[in-house]
């Protein structure tokens, strides 16, 4: 399939180039940092930011896209679900 963007630089406001179904954990870090988090289910957010931060973030709304660079989604606080990084 022809990809008339293959030859434009990525940056962090253009679209998605992957993404992986996330499973919240406390000690394994997600495959690669992410763009972006998609929320399939509505529920808390716990996460730590590529800074390392921990921020919890409460109510993150069903089908939304959180522009968040993490490395981490957190079992510990997190209800949400359905979570997918997009990077």
């Amino acid at each position: 399939m022809a990809d008339d963007f293959a030859g434009l630089a990525t940056a962090l406001d253009s679209p998605a180039r992957d993404a992986d179904a996330v499973t919240p954990s406390d000690s394994q870090p997600l495959a690669a940092v992410s763009r972006a988090l998609y929320v399939g289910g509505s529920g808390t957010l716990a996460v730590e930011m590529l800074s390392g931060a921990t921020v919890t973030l409460a109510e993150a709304q069903a089908g939304m896209i959180y522009p968040l660079r993490v490395r981490r989604v957190l079992a510990t606080g997190t209800t949400a679900s359905g979570i997918v990084a997009l990077r």
